[in-house]
């Protein structure tokens, strides 16, 4: 047994080398932890229980049977975050570049299917260069497995990916179907077809940096949902990210503990600016009224038109969506639109509550708009809100106008309760344009056209400019102190906790993809 036990440890040596001292070396050279080091940082201490240590490669081809490594190039298992059970895998960029081969993908796959049976969350760390070449059309299929996978964990366990290395090709996909990405400035990058096939295509000269890395997905096409200073920043945003969420759909996100004190939040009575056309921060409402500091952003650099992101209200978990002033007006866009539709269909997937904060002049014009599709694209946010089944409340803090209105979470769509700020203008548009249309003939035919627009954009603003009038009708349930806005939300959630709804039965919806 002795020579047995020695020959297990020196498997397991092997193993914990992968691809050799002067791979890891050049790891770390480039900035990158280890795939094991990740995992130590990522996971509690002593937590970990690898998975499949010793499955190596079954390729014959080009030589491939002289070069094995134990693992195969992905670390793959199970732990704790702060307790709570998770799933992981680590690609190994010593071995192999951290390529997919058919025991990698089924390394993968194992863990993935061990989280859907025990409702588990998933999270992979991704660095890789891609499908193994050697094993042809095999490791392809690995790829096909995984997302099959992605599908159909996707709105039963939490997903998330982290992009620490490169991340091409078909590799984007896998991630591209989970629920958060994160990636690491100047270490990672994405892209479907990589700089030189650019240039061959389109005649374009880009780098890996500037095609796919965290600043462009962040920013440009919001691929990625957190771009990192480093990879512990990283780590640390996934363990973050987890404590807002619940184990898998059938749970609910843990509530921390939360002592009541004075609610009343006298600041926001003097928030916004007295100029209903002067801009502010809507995240320093967010802030006054979840719990202190609690406040997470998702997606902070798109689309920053809307502010979306995870907090606290008296210790329990909830989403918030909230149009920003300080940005476009907090005009909806295309861009605002999908950012805010993911989000809001996450946090219905994970039983996450919904606070949305209103403040939107209405949908962005333009024929760049209507070209790419604001139709299909505000109506991906519109129908987000309707199938979402969680408690939603809404809080109209100074304009809603025309179809804006309406998609930001209105009564009419299924909010459970809305409020509204006495500075509330709920309408079908803006007092100046409304008089114009209105009182044109009016306007027209004064001696003096602008005194007669200014007195008859007034006289449309006292009667509509105001939360009374959707009051009066019951689409607001009550005009709120912004003082109170707190104390009202506290209430109104713990109200709403076993709120069910029993919808028609179907296959699923079609979303206007």
């Amino acid at each position: 047994m002795k020579n047995k036990i020695t020959q297990l440890q020196h498997k397991r040596e092997q193993a914990f080398k992968g691809g050799g001292e002067h791979r890891i070396e050049s790891q770390h050279k480039k900035g990158k932890l280890t795939a094991r080091e990740r995992l130590h940082f990522l996971l509690d201490e002593g937590s970990f229980e690898e998975i499949g240590m010793l499955v190596t490669h079954r390729s014959t081809d080009f030589g491939m049977e002289k070069e094995k490594y134990p693992g195969d190039g992905v670390i793959t298992g199970y732990g704790n975050i702060n307790g709570r059970l998770v799933y992981v895998f680590s690609q190994d960029f010593t071995v192999f570049g951290g390529s997919l081969s058919e025991t990698h993908a089924e390394k993968i796959c194992k863990i993935m299917d061990l989280a859907l049976k025990n409702g588990a969350p998933v999270i992979g760390l991704n660095d890789s260069g891609g499908a193994r070449i050697q094993e042809g059309v095999v490791s392809l299929g690995g790829y096909a497995d995984i997302f099959y996978r992605n599908t159909l964990a996707s709105g039963v366990v939490p997903q998330i990916s982290a992009i620490m290395g490169p991340c091409a090709g078909g590799a984007v996909y896998s991630p591209a179907i989970t629920d958060f990405i994160l990636m690491v400035e100047h270490t990672s990058y994405m892209f479907v077809t990589g700089p030189n096939v650019v240039k061959t295509v389109t005649h374009e000269e880009v780098t890996s940096e500037e095609l796919g890395g965290a600043s462009a997905h962040s920013i440009k096409s919001g691929v990625t949902h957190f771009a990192c200073e480093n990879e512990i920043e990283a780590i640390d945003n996934i363990k973050k990210l987890l404590s807002y969420m619940p184990q898998n759909c059938e749970d609910v996100a843990p509530n921390l503990e939360y002592e009541a004190r004075n609610e009343t939040i006298p600041e926001l009575n003097s928030i916004l600016p007295e100029n209903a056309n002067q801009p502010y921060d809507i995240r320093d409402v967010i802030n006054k009224v979840a719990d202190e500091d609690s406040f997470f952003e998702v997606h902070k650099n798109f689309a920053e038109n809307i502010v979306v992101g995870f907090a606290r209200i008296a210790g329990r978990s909830i989403g918030i969506v909230a149009n920003q002033p300080a940005f476009l007006a907090g005009v909806l866009d295309i861009k605002a639109s999908t950012k805010a539709a993911r989000f809001v269909r996450f946090c219905d997937c994970f039983n996450i509550p919904l606070l949305v904060f209103e403040d939107v002049p209405g949908f962005l014009p333009g024929t760049d708009q209507e070209w790419n599709g604001i139709i299909v694209n505000g109506a991906k946010l519109l129908y987000a809100f309707c199938e979402a089944t969680v408690p939603r409340i809404t809080v109209i803090t100074r304009k809603a106008y025309g179809g804006a209105y309406d998609v930001m979470n209105s009564k009419h769509i299924g909010s459970d309760m809305n409020y509204a700020w006495p500075s509330a203008e709920i309408a079908v548009m803006g007092a100046k344009g409304a008089a114009e249309i209105i009182f044109k003939k009016e306007i027209a035919s004064a001696t003096d056209h602008n005194a007669k627009w200014l007195e008859k954009e007034k006289e449309y603003s006292d009667i509509f400019a105001n939360p009374y009038r959707a009051a009066e009708r019951g689409f607001i349930d009550e005009v709120i102190e912004p003082a109170e806005t707190r104390i009202k939300l506290i209430k109104a959630f713990n109200m709403l906790q076993n709120k069910v709804v029993n919808q028609p039965r179907k296959k699923h919806g079609n979303i206007p993809l």
